[in-house]
């Protein structure tokens, strides 16, 4: 035997395989046991050239066996969302079963371009998108992808989107073979919107802006003016995009009118619900999507409201067929030239061609932990959002910017020995005394009135308890 044989087979050796295995979930195992009781910080705060240096690239050219002490590195300096005084950004600490899927995606590496590739994960995500489908309301015609997060799935439903309305094929005559193009878009919108309509070519045109209310969400009688700015600018309006759970404030757009005046205008209506599409599992909350099943197309984030690692996107048309328009282009080599395009080639509607087997962690979570748990969890950091927001209002020295739609809170905390014209500051500096220390992660945004602490309460961990916490950190750090 070579020596290049002998270290493929110590490289892909079962045993050894098995043996790393029962080390790493024992692992990760305590570490969930750890994060889950709130020891240690939440972030072990480094600067960037710190982090670099602790990791330096010495990598030797014979193996060194010391997976799990690099694994236990790792594990110490990460950001630990599994905490649960994590309550930063729209990422959630993730079912630790979904973590096995992955494993397991991994193991196989059964890439998605053409079924034959992945066939049970092909199937699987056929199944998953149904589902997605059927509890947003949208009729059997319906069809779609996973994807790799919002962004991606917001520029799948944006290209299909183009040629459906475009009135002339942008794909193959490029973007000026026509009149120039643009989507309206609440002024509350994912930067992700304006960044496809560029990505497309539309330049700065592509996005035409619409007033949104003092909750932030798109005002429908605002439409006409957006749409007549853009026709006297020379632009085709050809789609609206309305939110359902907006990043910066988690804002629902009013859907039902949005779908009427798309539908007088012969518009594409796109919901990027990418972190409030999640509410129709809700029993109380559902009514916030009220009108959705109506889009042409939806973006929808498992690794948001479904508690799944990230990333795994679902992009939804209600004519099953538009999803085969966003990518329209041949890989002979792949898909034989066939007449017909199979839904089965998944590759011939999503951006990647290798994708991982998304829908295995999606399909097993739900198969296994059943639906109740992602509906409660939905329902309950809703709740829980509203609870902390009552008790900032009560308080005396904190301000909420807006009344919660879900989960995602905006406030500030205004002591009586600060003056206004300083609270700006203060929150920059609460947040980065919180965040390095470890005591709590949280982010922060800027709204029309300043900047306002952010939190997305959407780890099922978190308690009121620690959010009680959260307040008296952020007094005690205020007053030194």
């Amino acid at each position: 035997m070579t020596d290049f044989r002998r270290r493929v087979a110590a490289a892909y050796d079962a045993e050894t395989f098995r043996h790393e295995g029962h080390r790493l979930v024992d692992m990760l195992a305590e570490y969930l046991t750890q994060a889950e009781r709130g020891e240690g910080p939440v972030l072990p705060w480094a600067a960037p050239a710190v982090n670099v240096d602790r990791f330096a690239a010495a990598f030797p050219e014979e193996p060194t066996g010391d997976f799990a002490d690099l694994v236990a590195r790792v594990l110490s300096g990460s950001n630990h969302l599994h905490h649960p005084r994590y309550a930063g950004h729209q990422v959630t600490a993730p079912v630790p079963l979904a973590a096995l899927c992955d494993a397991v995606s991994s193991l196989l590496n059964n890439g998605m371009a053409v079924y034959e590739m992945g066939p049970v994960s092909t199937a699987m995500e056929r199944n998953v998108l149904r589902w997605m489908a059927g509890r947003l309301g949208l009729p059997e015609t319906t069809d779609g992808v996973l994807t790799s997060g919002g962004s991606a799935g917001n520029l799948t439903a944006l290209l299909a989107a183009r040629q459906a309305k475009a009135g002339y094929d942008a794909w193959n005559g490029g973007a000026h073979a026509g009149p120039p193009l643009t989507v309206l878009v609440p002024k509350s919108a994912h930067y992700s919107i304006s960044r496809a309509t560029r990505i497309m070519g539309w330049g700065e045109g592509g996005v035409t802006p619409v007033a949104v209310d003092d909750c932030f969400r798109l005002r429908p009688e605002a439409l006409d003016t957006a749409m007549k700015t853009a026709t006297l600018a020379g632009r085709k309006v050809i789609a609206v995009v309305a939110s359902a759970g907006s990043t910066a404030t988690g804002a629902f757009d009013p859907l039902e009118p949005v779908a009427d005046f798309c539908e007088r205008h012969g518009l594409w209506f796109h919901v990027d619900g990418a972190h409030g599409a999640a509410a129709t599992l809700s029993p109380t909350y559902r009514h916030l999507v009220r009108g959705i099943d109506r889009a042409d197309s939806v973006v929808w984030d498992a690794h948001k409201g479904l508690l799944m690692p990230a990333l795994v996107t679902a992009v939804l048309f209600r004519d099953g067929s538009r999803s085969f328009e966003a990518f329209a282009q041949e890989a002979s080599y792949l898909f034989h030239g066939e007449a017909e395009q199979p839904w089965s080639d998944v590759a011939l509607r999503t951006l990647e061609c290798t994708k991982e087997m998304m829908a295995l962690k999606v399909y097993t979570c739900l198969s296994v932990l059943g639906t109740r748990l992602f509906s409660e969890a939905v329902t309950e950091s809703y709740e829980q959002a509203r609870r902390f927001a009552r008790r900032l209002s009560a308080a005396g020295d904190f301000e909420v910017a807006v009344p919660p739609d879900c989960n995602i809170l905006c406030f500030r905390h205004t002591p009586a020995h600060v003056p206004p014209a300083e609270w700006d500051a203060l929150q920059a500096r609460l947040r980065e005394r919180l965040v390095t220390r470890g005591d709590f992660y949280l982010v922060q945004t800027k709204l029309p009135k300043g900047v306002y602490l952010r939190v997305t309460l959407i780890n099922p961990l978190t308690t009121d308890a620690d959010l009680d916490a959260m307040m008296e950190a952020l007094r005690t750090a205020a007053r030194r």
